[in-house]
This record gives structure tokens, sequence and C-alpha cells, in this order.
């Protein structure tokens, strides 16, 4: 098992949920992951697009920092944002595709990357080029059925559904065959977050 299965495997095997907050200013992204991190996730996307968003990301890797906890840059589209966020201290990437050239740069740097996928062939070009986790977007279009679907002719991948995901649908997507899912809608609120984690307590090994 390479370090990138290994730091994926620790973290969303132990509870099979990432958080994302995308767009949303900095106060309130620490806040969210102040609640996502209450609940045991272990892991949090905050996509860098545009300043404000990178802003965000700054402040929650900080957090992050003083809390021992993971936080990691999402919609990585190019080798140059990814050495980027890496200096800003990205524990994690996270891609919407699949580039050879960032997954190669990220493995150079240490940092585990996390692609996307959509497509049969995409499966394959990431796990020849070594990644077995993957993300799966949009998972929502794709469908429930689509990682069992792929499972068959890719049973090494393991596949985070994102796109979509909420407390309504979470545990339909685990029980259909994908290893974790990506939520940002359920933490907040109170009642978003109860009934995430009572949908997924049977996942849970906190």
């Amino acid at each position: 098992m390479s370090s990138v299965d290994e730091f994926f495997s620790h973290h969303l095997d132990r509870y099979p949920v990432m958080a994302i907050f995308r767009g949303r200013p900095p106060a309130e992204t620490l806040d969210l992951c102040r609640a996502a991190w209450s609940t045991g996730v272990d892991l949090i996307e905050v996509p860098v697009q545009g300043p404000e968003a990178r802003e965000s990301f700054r402040a929650a890797v900080r957090l992050g920092a003083s809390e021992g906890k993971h936080v990691g840059a999402g919609t990585v589209l190019s080798v140059e944002q990814l050495e980027a966020v890496s200096a800003d201290g990205a524990a994690f990437t996270v891609a919407p595709g699949f580039d050879a050239e960032v997954v190669s740069r990220a493995r150079e740097l240490g940092v585990p990357h996390l692609p996307g996928v959509a497509t049969a062939t995409e499966i394959d070009r990431a796990l020849r080029a070594g990644c077995r986790w993957l993300k799966a977007f949009p998972a929502a279009q794709l469908g429930v059925g689509w990682a069992g679907a792929q499972g068959g002719p890719f049973p090494d991948a393991a596949f985070v559904a994102t796109g979509g995901i909420d407390a309504e649908n979470a545990a339909d997507f685990l029980t259909a065959g994908y290893r974790a899912v990506a939520v940002g809608s359920a933490f907040t609120s109170t009642s978003g977050i109860e009934r995430l984690s009572a949908a997924l307590s049977k996942w849970s090994r906190l």
C-alpha cells in the first residue's frame, strides 16, 4: 500500500466522511471546520478558487495545525496551484479530474492527492498512475449504482462520492459501494449534523 493509500485509508476507513466547505468567508469556514471536527471528521477540503477562497483555505490550515487536524486544498487544477497550496501547508489535495502531471508532482512533494474520475478510462489511467483512492465526481449525476458497476472491472479502486451528497443520501452511496462521501451542507445546521451522524452511525469506527 502506498503512502497515499495509507493516508486516505487511515482517515476515511475510520469515519467515511470528508467535509467540503466551498465559497465561504474565512470566519464561516472556521466555524464549519469546528462543527465537522466535533462529529469525528478527520479530513476537510477547502477549494481554492479565487483570492478569498485561498484566504479561507489558509485560515483553515492554521486552525487545523493548532488542533492537530488535516485540511486539504480542493479544485487543484495545475502543478503551479499544487505547489502553491503545498507551500501553504495543505495536508492533501483534491482535483475534479485526473492530471498525470499533478499526480506526479504531488508524489514528489509528498502530498496525498485525490484525483477526480467519471469514466472507466479515467479510472484506468488513475490506477495505472498509482492512485487507488479516487473522487467520483459529480456523484449525484453519476448515480448511486456507479461505484458498484465500476468496481467489477476495477476492484482496487476506492471511490469518494462527491457532488450532491448530503445527510439524506449519504448512506445510500455508502451502501452501494462507495468507500466514503464528501459532504458540505449538512454541517451548516445542528439538525443536519444530527441527521448525518445518525445516518452514518453503522460506518463509524470512532
